[in-house]
């Protein structure tokens, strides 16, 4: 089982005009051995270059990158034993199934009657036994990522690096991939790295997930922990869809009260939009629908009161017409309190 440690890594690049652009600054972080960890974050963040640093694909500009207690930052790609699959398959058009899942075993002049096994026992595991004498044209986006996946299965690596494996696929293929993913993962056992941009994969994927902006860690734990408590703003409104309610001014206040303490001139009050509730009488904060998106097993209103805005997640399918007044309140205990200036969370 093989632990990674990321120790204030640091990546720069030349931009334009001969900029500095810092890919990644200052990232510590530790994958267990046999996790799944999901880095997330916006496009530019920094996810993809630390997976090619790790890949060795790219080199460390400072800090350390540890495999199994070793510094492998001199480590050549090929000799790390970790194996990475690409967004767009990276397979070979004129190799058929078979050959491309049994290509990297064969650059390691490893016997034919041992290819041979580990290629039909990671078809097995994907489902691809039928295809294997198909060439990649041949093949659906989903089947060509399986064969993407089993190349780097056949060869057990330390570390499986996973750059966006799913974002070429439709809706339903993604979320096929990542039931299959999922159970891959659970089979194996094998430590494993996720790169997305989608939070609905990160949230659903990871064991642990790690949150990234400007190439800095922003917050790294449980899906369930980063959720419920996001450390500063930027995790608030990035992870959830809608994301957190970010509430400052007058209507932070009305909605506050009762709820939690609150100083409006230092403090910004985050809920996430289903810890918004919908009252009757004359109780709560009133306020008026603006849209209403009926989801089918959630409906989803933004809402305009007291001098601004809030978004509220509703369980099943409702109806609500443009300017129908609502009152609203908050639950008790699901609040999140951020410092105004640096977006910080106080608790």
């Amino acid at each position: 089982m093989t632990e990674l440690i990321l120790n204030n890594v640091h990546k720069a690049f030349r931009g334009a005009k001969g900029t500095e652009v810092r890919a990644v600054q200052g990232v510590n972080l530790t994958v267990e051995a046999g996790e799944l960890m999901v880095l997330v974050g916006p496009s530019g963040c920094g996810k993809s270059t630390l997976l090619r640093l790790i890949a060795g694909l790219e080199t460390v500009d400072a800090g350390t990158i540890a495999l199994e207690g070793r510094v492998i930052n001199e480590v050549p790609p090929a000799d790390r034993d970790v194996a990475m699959v690409f967004q767009n398959y990276a397979l070979f058009p004129h190799l058929n199934v078979f050959d491309n899942m049994a290509l990297g075993l064969k650059f390691r002049r490893v016997p034919k009657a041992a290819i041979n096994d580990a290629v039909r026992e990671a078809a097995a595991s994907l489902r691809l036994e039928k295809l294997l004498d198909r060439k990649p044209h041949q093949l659906s986006g989903g089947q060509r990522q399986r064969v993407a996946l089993g190349r780097a299965m056949v060869r057990h690596p330390k570390v499986f690096l996973l750059d966006e494996p799913l974002s070429n696929l439709d809706a339903r293929l993604r979320a096929e991939m990542r039931e299959e993913i999922a159970r891959l993962h659970e089979r194996l056992k094998a430590t494993t790295i996720f790169v997305t941009h989608d939070q609905t994969e990160a949230m659903t994927l990871g064991q642990r997930i790690c949150v990234l902006n400007e190439g800095r860690v922003m917050q790294a734990g449980t899906p369930l922990d980063v959720y419920r408590r996001p450390l500063n703003t930027f995790v608030a409104q990035f992870i959830g869809s809608p994301g957190m309610n970010l509430l400052r001014g007058p209507l932070a206040a009305e909605l506050a009260r009762g709820v939690v303490t609150f100083d409006g001139k230092s403090a910004v009050l985050g809920v996430r939009p289903e810890d918004v509730e919908l009252v009757e009488g004359d109780s709560g904060v009133r306020g008026r629908v603006e849209i209403c998106e009926p989801l089918g097993h959630e409906t989803i209103l933004h809402i305009a009161a007291a001098g601004g805005q809030v978004v509220a997640r509703l369980p099943g399918m409702r109806e609500f017409a443009p300017g129908q007044d609502v009152r609203l309140r908050l639950r008790v205990g699901r609040v999140s309190l951020f410092e105004e200036g640096t977006g910080n969370a106080t608790h």
